[in-house]
């Protein structure tokens, strides 16, 4: 096991870091990298309105019609970029997945087949990697597009569509490390993967589809039957009970409100909490008063399989906490407080 130690050299360094830090030259460089990028983005959009428009509709129609899967494959701060992408296309509608280009030498290329599209991603065109498993691609019969800086690079010439992710300089002071040209690559995919998904009539409820476990795919896939409470845990009284015992179900069943239903277990009204609270102001001695006497009449219902979202959007717009659940007869079936859906975390 190998102990970490803080020595005095090592303290006496980082406050000599500190000491030569200039936050107004770190502002400056801020301010320049996100010119560059953003100058290397509006240079990218003039490219795809003009002279690449061809190449970019022609890639999002192979995309569009790829009858297997989208691989995008790239080395380096590339590779990073490449992962990214293929998570885009992923989530928004279109098979998609990573290949590490070494990975791919040493077994890893028996996951691409004939019928998937191969999107390699190298500045340079040349990287060594890429360079060697795009040819056996080819003959797979597999379709190719690559993201090059150079137009005449190896892959490039290998490609059967090529798309331009060139940028005058980097933001990077020794115009070394890859930014404005993975700012520009990243920003080329989304393009992609937008354009392929707006084609393929991708919408909220497949979005949500995608991603269960997030808020928007909680708020359009989560149903009022997931959160309802029904069978005993709703409250229910007979229009003749007494109110006293009315309270003893509101009591019992915790969420604050008991419904009230006729001879076929039609709701036909609803007490609260609120609704207790004003009476008390006007009736002192309640014990034998029937609820059908003091209940709110016509109550909101929701049906189970509507979106447990329209359930919120009914309490916020009448100010309510509870809502009754009903089959479309009427019949009530359950009940949901706002607690409900809080819990299962649909807002």
């Amino acid at each position: 096991m190998v102990e970490f130690v803080y020595t005095a050299e090592m303290s006496t360094n980082t406050e000599k870091n500190i000491s030569f830090f200039d936050a107004t030259r770190a502002l400056q460089l801020a301010a320049e990298t996100l010119e560059i990028e953003t100058a290397a983005l509006n240079r990218l959009k003039k490219r795809i309105a003009g002279e690449d428009a061809d190449h970019f509709e022609k890639a999002t129609a192979m995309l569009l019609d790829c009858p297997g899967r989208i691989v995008v494959s790239g080395i380096g701060k590339s590779g990073h970029v490449a992962r990214k992408i293929a998570a885009t296309f992923a989530s928004t509608g279109s098979p998609a997945m990573f290949v590490h280009p070494a990975e791919a030498l040493h077994g890893d290329l028996g996951m691409i087949t004939r019928d998937d599209v191969f999107i390699a991603i190298s500045y340079s065109g040349e990287a060594a990697e890429l360079m060697s498993i795009c040819p056996i691609i080819k003959r797979m019969g597999a379709k190719m597009i690559a993201m090059t800086g150079k137009e005449y690079s190896g892959l490039a010439q290998l490609s059967d569509i090529h798309l331009s992710i060139q940028v005058e300089k980097e933001a990077c002071p020794l115009n070394l490390a890859p930014t404005a040209s993975t700012t520009t690559t990243m920003a080329l995919g989304d393009a992609l993967a937008i354009a392929v998904l707006d084609a393929r009539g991708f919408r909220e409820d497949d979005f949500a589809r995608s991603h269960p476990g997030g808020a928007l795919g909680r708020r359009l896939l989560t149903l009022v039957s997931d959160v309802m409470r029904s069978g005993d845990a709703v409250p229910v009284v007979k229009a003749n009970t007494p109110l006293r015992e009315a309270l003893f179900e509101i009591t019992k069943k915790g969420i604050a409100m008991t419904a009230v239903v006729d001879e076929n277990h039609q709701a036909i009204g609803v007490f609260t909490d609120g609704d207790l609270r004003r009476l008390l102001e006007k009736v002192q001695d309640f014990a034998t008063i029937p609820i059908s006497e003091v209940m709110s009449r016509n109550p909101r219902t929701i049906g189970p399989g509507q979106l447990a979202a329209e359930a919120i959007n009914i309490m916020e717009q009448y100010r309510i906490n509870q809502l009754l659940v009903a089959d479309t007869t009427g019949r009530l079936i359950g009940a949901i407080h706002i607690h409900d859906l809080s819990q299962a975390k649909v807002f």
